[in-house]
């Protein structure tokens, strides 16, 4: 692989970092917490030896690493990048025996998100289809992970999206004190194979959403246009704070536009008032009409 290139990639969570490598490196991913659990992982067992290493992932196209708080990643990732570089040009092998028959292989990372009642939980598959959000368990009766994680007196909501779960907590905690139980709950249970959202539910989700969609491109073209910059400016970067924005409606009549906010973003000190200015401002700019007002609604 000598002409393979890593680059630096910041996560949501300041004590992660991600090498993506411009070729795909192991079958499977793969999770060591110290040095005896890395015996098959030559590479973590030599990440091992810095003293800053507290887990590393790898992943089919990324190496993603943890750190002890005695550092900031700013000091050091330039030489950690460079080092694993080293080793990977070298033909070293990064999983002795890779098969990529690994039972289940999954990770999970937490990362925060800029609401402090929210925490985002990554996983290295596909969860779900399109966007689940529960606010109680009486509307989780099919989705079998939602209803186990609202067994925990903390759990206030939960939202799924692609390959991540968005969890609110109540006040009664921080999370500090149950980001771990939570992260390694939910990795135990999908590495056990257990179901996520029954089948049936996420077939009637997919039909509810195609629904949708067809409305919205029957209707006018300026609410077309609308969803169009939504998608393209908006959703990428509500997504990586582990929420979603949904577009409502468009009132031609006083210029009205109507989302609704989901996950992470819903309910957050900040994101409502931030948001629905930096959507105005777009859609003026994108729609060339200074009179676009923005209403956010929490999901």
């Amino acid at each position: 692989m000598t002409d393979i290139t890593l680059s630096i990639q910041a996560t949501n969570n300041p004590e992660i970092i991600k090498l993506e490598a411009s070729k795909a490196l192991v079958k499977g991913s793969y999770e060591f917490k110290n040095i005896d659990e890395a015996k098959n992982s030559p590479l973590a067992k030599q990440l091992f030896y810095l003293p800053f290493i507290k887990t590393v992932y790898i992943s089919s196209n990324f190496i993603a690493l943890k750190r002890y708080p005695i550092v900031e990643w700013e000091e050091v990732q330039e030489e950690v990048a460079e080092q694993v570089l080293e080793y990977i040009k070298s033909g070293k092998e990064l999983i002795i025996n890779d098969s990529g028959d690994v039972k289940n292989p999954v990770t999970v990372y937490a990362e925060s998100t800029p609401n402090p009642a929210v925490m985002k939980f990554v996983v290295n598959k596909q969860l779900v289809p399109e966007i689940f959000e529960y606010k109680n368990s009486d509307e989780a009766k099919d989705a079998p992970l939602v209803t186990a994680l609202f067994k925990f007196a903390f759990v206030k909501e939960v939202f799924l999206d692609n390959n991540y779960i968005s969890i609110t907590k109540h006040d009664v905690v921080d999370w500090y004190d149950v980001v771990m139980e939570l992260r390694e709950f939910i990795q135990n249970y999908l590495i056990q194979g257990n179901t996520v959202i029954l089948s049936g539910e996420i077939k009637k989700r997919i039909e509810k959403e195609e629904k949708k969609e067809n409305r919205i491109i029957t209707t006018d073209i300026t609410s077309q246009k609308i969803v169009s910059i939504l998608d393209q400016y908006i959703k990428p970067a509500v997504t990586l704070d582990g929420g979603n924005i949904d577009f409502i409606s468009y009132d031609s009549d006083n210029h009205l536009v109507e989302v609704v906010l989901q996950g992470a973003c819903s309910g957050c000190p900040s994101s409502t008032q931030t948001l629905k200015n930096g959507i105005e401002s777009i859609l003026k700019e994108q729609l060339q009409n200074p009179n676009i007002q923005v209403v956010a609604i929490n999901g």
